[in-house]
């Protein structure tokens, strides 16, 4: 019942988006339907020569994996650090605090100047993007562990190491995977920024600049639509692991 409700406002969206085309009749305005949909439904067919669908989406994906996981193995470690010894979250907390606030686009004209244009400073600003919430997830998770849990494994005689890896790491890991589902968000909108940007000549990002270039509407609402099916499809991934993993954390509250 409850994904089917899910479904009404996404059907009422369309209905309205094809009676608005009609009503407006301007295909450079808003298309209708009927020139979107064989797009979606041809997805290896080359786009203004500039690829297929799928080629273009498969490039900003294995970007923002690059940037994504760069930002998870130096965000978790640091993170879980920054939890557990005071002194390291007083060393790093303030200049985190200064950098987080800044948008990753404007990061973009740093990225140019040391990395140039190329998959190196697309990356950079995905990492940019993803590194924040999956730093401050885990920073977050590592403190709700609760006390008792690691004063009685202490008291057991459990080692610093073991106290991490038993007690620590499995009580943290919901709120870290949180940080990595919010990260993976802000790095799928960070890289389709960046390919808009001058430089890139693939990935769903310059298909769709390439497209309003030409004036091809049509393109680039298929575009933003496979953008959103992609990263729906990625969270409900996140989703289900959390639900199938983390399971025990609802039962808890």
């Amino acid at each position: 019942m409850t994904r089917r409700l899910g479904l009404v406002l996404p059907i009422l969206l369309i209905i309205g988006w094809e009676v608005a085309a009609i009503i407006v009749n301007n295909p450079f305005f808003l298309p209708k339907l009927e020139t979107v949909i064989p797009l979606l439904l041809s997805p290896f067919s080359d786009i203004l020569g500039t690829g297929s669908l799928v080629e273009n989406a498969l490039v900003s994906i294995e970007r923002v994996v690059l940037g994504f996981v760069l930002a998870a193995v130096i965000a978790i470690p640091l993170g879980i650090g920054m939890g557990r010894f005071a002194v390291l979250n007083d060393f790093f907390d303030t200049t985190i605090e200064l950098l987080r606030p800044v948008p990753p686009l404007a990061w973009v004209p740093l990225a140019l100047a040391w990395f140039k244009i190329g998959i190196v400073s697309i990356v950079f600003i995905i990492f940019i993007g993803a590194v924040f919430p999956i730093l401050l997830n885990t920073v977050d998770g590592v403190r709700g562990v609760k006390n008792t849990w690691i004063e009685v494994s202490t008291t057991l005689g459990a080692s610093e190491r073991q106290v991490l890896t038993k007690v620590i790491l499995p009580g943290a890991a919901p709120t870290i995977w949180t940080g990595l589902r919010v990260g993976f968000g802000i790095s799928w909108m960070c890289v389709v920024a960046a390919e808009i940007l001058p430089g890139p000549t693939s990935g769903l990002g310059y298909l769709i600049m390439y497209a309003y270039n030409l004036g091809q509407i049509n393109v680039i609402i298929a575009g933003i639509i496979v953008i959103g099916l992609i990263g729906l499809i990625v969270d409900q991934g996140f989703r289900a692991v959390e639900k199938r993993w983390f399971g025990w954390r609802g039962l808890e509250r």
